[in-house]
């Protein structure tokens, strides 16, 4: 007995079938990997501080952040094109404030989450004595560089002229300066001794990487406030886990870690590690007075 043939087309449409039911297999886990996933564009100056946060929320989140670093008005002219993101973290509120108000965000969902500070920020291995000169440390023959962020979309740019102007050595040291296109890049200058100095943000200031450094945290009312926000976009694919996120960044937990990271709010807490800094940076002062006298 002679067995009966398939007939090809009949072979090709089972193969097809098989390829697309794999097909799916692959596209739908991606699909739901998506949804999950969290699109952040965060103020560089919260490199360290978002890195806890993200830790933190995923332990207790199936959602997946995914941040990306930049300055702050570089983000806000990608948003109002269409860049593709969730959340917005704004190291200027003002720039949140406007996309909400243009309708590029979820009216009522715009929080403050700090109060950014500047702080002169040297190598721990310079000679120079940050911790008794403050600004005259700036106008020391060795320091022939001065980093500091472009003032013309980043916020903490906008304050080290600022500050620089009422201490009234602008003038004196504009020809020394030299800029970031955002705070981190402008903090890596001195790390890298491409500059002596830089002002730079107190979040960097005290990150793994910085603490070890000299710094001296310059007046708030050297300049005017850094006010810090957030604001979920409109766009947003999972509002769901965008809303979870920006409210674990509001819980106890959340400002713990903006706190220690000297992204402070007028709250009980953010007071106590404010005065924390105020008090750490009086006893380098001290410590730099005994060891000058002792050598």
């Amino acid at each position: 007995m002679t067995a009966e043939r398939t007939p090809r087309h009949t072979l090709s449409a089972i193969a097809i079938l098989i390829l697309m039911l794999v097909g799916l297999r692959l596209i739908v886990p991606n699909g739901q990997a998506q949804e999950r996933e969290v699109r952040v564009a965060a103020a560089a100056d919260l490199k360290f501080a978002m890195g806890e946060l993200v830790a933190e929320f995923e332990k207790q989140s199936e959602a997946k952040i995914d941040v990306t670093y930049g300055s702050s008005g570089n983000f806000f002219s990608q948003l109002e094109n269409g860049a593709p993101f969730d959340l917005f973290f704004s190291a200027d509120m003002e720039y949140a404030r406007r996309l909400e108000a243009a309708g590029f965000a979820e009216p009522g969902t715009l929080y403050q989450y700090a109060v950014g500070r500047i702080v002169i920020w040297m190598p721990a291995e310079t000679r120079v004595d940050l911790a008794k000169l403050g600004w005259d440390a700036l106008l020391d023959s060795r320091v022939l560089k001065i980093a500091i962020a472009k003032s013309e979309h980043a916020p903490y740019g906008r304050a080290a002229v600022s500050a620089l102007q009422k201490a009234g050595i602008y003038e004196q040291l504009k020809a020394k300066l030299v800029y970031g296109e955002n705070i981190s890049q402008a903090a890596q200058f001195v790390q890298s001794g491409n500059a002596q100095a830089g002002i730079v943000a107190l979040s960097l200031a005290v990150s793994p990487a910085m603490k070890e450094g000299k710094r001296w945290l310059v007046p708030s009312e050297m300049h005017a406030p850094i006010e810090q926000g957030a604001v979920l976009l409109r766009g947003a694919r999972n509002k769901e886990a965008v809303r979870a996120f920006l409210e674990f960044v509001k819980s106890t937990a959340g400002r713990a870690i903006l706190d220690k990271f000297g992204f402070f709010v007028n709250t009980p807490t953010a007071k106590s590690a404010e005065n924390a800094e105020k008090k750490e940076q009086g006893r380098r002062k001290t410590s730099s007075g005994m060891t000058k006298s002792q050598g």
